[in-house]
């Protein structure tokens, strides 16, 4: 039971954040080696649709992970970073997707077994 502004409540909260934080980590992981103007991400993640990058990047910057800077150049450009706070998440959600790459094989085996029923 969910309790509002209860324990139940705030991880509920937690591990939607980090739902979040780590399906859109592939933007995070490119942020972390340098700034990107939109363009750039778009060509170092190239099976990402400009609706689905444009809503990553709100999302992340709502969640302190990614902060955007408006260029003074003409035409205006929009340049992205990583927070500080979004440097610390980097180690953490790296083990977390490779410990889910290494399981795989018992995943895809679990997900078998389930829709064999």
């Amino acid at each position: 039971m969910v309790v509002r502004g209860g324990l139940h409540h705030a991880r509920g909260v937690e591990r939607v954040t980090v739902i979040e934080i780590s399906k859109r980590w592939s933007v995070g992981r490119e942020l972390c080696e340098r700034p990107c103007r939109f363009n750039e991400l778009r060509r170092a993640i190239p099976a990402v649709t400009q609706k689905s990058l444009s809503a990553t990047l709100r999302r992340l910057e709502r969640n302190g992970i990614v902060e955007r800077e408006v260029l003074g150049s003409r035409p205006v450009a929009v340049e992205y970073r990583i927070t500080a706070l979004g440097k610390t998440m980097r180690e953490p959600v790296d083990v977390l997707l490779a410990r889910a790459a290494a399981q795989m094989p018992q995943i895809e085996q679990a997900r078998a077994r389930y829709d064999a029923q």
